[in-house]
């Protein structure tokens, strides 16, 4: 029994499971997670990666910025070099159409008083002409020939037969899926500029005309020198450049008639410079 005057025995102490919580492991940091920022920050702007999501992976972490390609991965140097080459192409090619439009536009006030300057930018070589869409288009075959005479390695000279340098370009061209635009254009412009420039006794008509047979000259010496017309140790001294213009037969539904008899117009003999004679000619 107990002495109800005596204090009661000291019992065991019950701890409050609610009043005092149990200590629990700390949970391990997430992977990938940057000291000093939170959970749920994300790395790298709009976009990046969660930090602690696992659906962001256990590797994942800040985005390397990605590679600038072209222009932008140019020093700043060289960036103003190709913006400068880049705008001095824009102004040629400006140019160059709006001297194109003043040469085929009908005469104005521009063309009239900068006649000289586009004629100067547009010949030889980048003459334009509309025969091709003309009413009646041109129905000739025109092919250019030349000969030469020259002087051979024993002092004497001779004269060589006809070169057909029309007929040299055609089958270069023929069959050709990318032929040469000297092939095609070269020798024709040139003939096309010498008539254009006189008159039908073959003398220069204006500045123009004494340009356009240096312009003819040039181009059939240097086909004379590549073909060897000279010979071994020969020099060519003087040459002759004539056309011969053959009629396009019509076709057999057609009624028209047309001469097929060849037609020649002869130049006479140019003597060459000493810059263009023993393969000087450039």
């Amino acid at each position: 029994m107990v002495d109800p005057g005596s204090e009661p025995a000291s019992r065991p102490e019950v701890v409050d499971p609610v009043s005092e919580p149990v200590a629990r492991a700390e949970p391990a940091e997430p992977v990938g997670v940057s000291a000093g920022l939170p959970v749920g920050a994300s790395v790298g702007g709009p976009g990046g990666a969660v930090l602690g999501d696992p659906a962001a992976g256990p590797g994942s972490g800040p985005r390397r910025p990605e590679a600038r390609t072209g222009v932008a991965a140019l020093s700043p140097r060289y960036q103003v070099g190709a913006a400068l080459a880049l705008a001095v192409v824009a102004v040629a090619v400006c140019v160059h159409v709006g001297m194109v439009f003043l040469h085929v536009a009908p005469p104005n006030t521009v063309s009239k008083a900068h006649g000289k300057a586009i004629d100067d930018w547009m010949y030889p070589e980048f003459e334009q002409n509309w025969k091709l869409f003309a009413p009646n288009p041109l129905q000739q075959n025109i092919a250019v020939q030349v000969r030469a005479q020259v002087r051979t390695v024993d002092g004497g000279s001779r004269t060589t037969g006809w070169y057909d340098l029309s007929a040299q370009d055609g089958r270069a061209i023929d069959g050709n899926l990318l032929p040469s635009h000297t092939e095609q254009n070269e020798l024709r412009r040139a003939w096309d500029f010498f008539t254009a420039t006189h008159d039908n006794d073959n003398r220069p008509v204006g500045l123009r005309g004494a340009l356009s047979e240096t312009y003819l000259r040039r181009i059939v010496t240097l086909r004379l020198e590549r073909g060897g017309a000279a010979g071994d140790g020969g020099v060519v001294e003087r040459i002759q450049v004539r056309s011969q213009t053959t009629n396009v037969t019509p076709p057999k539904w057609s009624t028209e008639k047309v001469s097929t008899s060849p037609v020649y117009r002869v130049l006479s003999w140019w003597s060459l410079p000493d810059g263009e004679t023993e393969g000087g000619a450039r």
